[in-house]
């Protein structure tokens, strides 16, 4: 009779040493894709205007990193503050050209420069952002505040509101990817990295 009495108590202690432990597990992190622009060449090795990827959200958070190779020269000096294109999507079902949303970038004065560069009904507005440093990464977001209709740009904690002529309450299109030009194609091989944040 004495000895189960204590029955209970190892019963106890047997469930408590063998419950599986569940810990914290960290937060998943998505590497860095390195883009490829070729030297003559307009797009991304990979990533040209047949390469889709569909996407349905109200923002899209990114890192990118330039190398030294961001820092060209265009044939034509006319074309040395043309805007190239970093990231992000196309909006309202449609095509990038009537409606879309994307971070710019150009080197232009001796410094790199990024753009909120939009399509709204086929009209091009183009801002500047920020000023950035190479080699740093660069925390950047698009996100739709639908009832002021605007897309918000935010460039390493700064944001700067650009019109959002779309009604649709999510980002409804495909996104987009470094592409160089511009009336030029790139005059030597460039490298931009890009990780998206979950």
């Amino acid at each position: 009779m004495f000895r189960f009495a204590y029955l209970p108590l190892f019963i106890l202690l047997l469930y408590i040493s063998c419950k599986k432990r569940t810990t914290a597990s960290a937060p998943t992190v998505l590497p860095f894709i390195t883009y490829t622009i070729p030297r003559g060449a307009h797009y991304a090795i990979g990533y040209d205007s047949t390469h889709f990827e569909f996407i349905q959200a109200n923002h899209l958070h990114f890192t990118a990193i330039f190398d030294s190779s961001a820092i060209y020269k265009t044939t034509d000096e006319n074309n040395q503050d043309d805007v190239n294109k970093l990231y992000v999507f196309s909006d309202n079902q449609t095509s990038h050209h009537l409606f879309s949303a994307r971070v710019g970038w150009s080197w232009y004065k001796d410094s790199l420069r990024l753009f909120g560069y939009t399509y709204n009904d086929s009209i091009r507005r183009i801002q500047q952002l920020a000023v950035v440093s190479i080699g740093l990464q660069i925390d950047c977001n698009i996100e739709i505040d639908t009832l002021k209709k605007l897309y918000l740009f935010t460039i390493n904690g700064q944001t700067t509101p650009m019109p959002r002529m779309v009604k649709t309450p999510l980002i409804v299109g495909y996104k987009l990817y470094p592409y160089f030009g511009g009336d030029e194609v790139a005059s030597h091989t460039i490298t931009i990295r890009v990780r998206e944040e979950l």
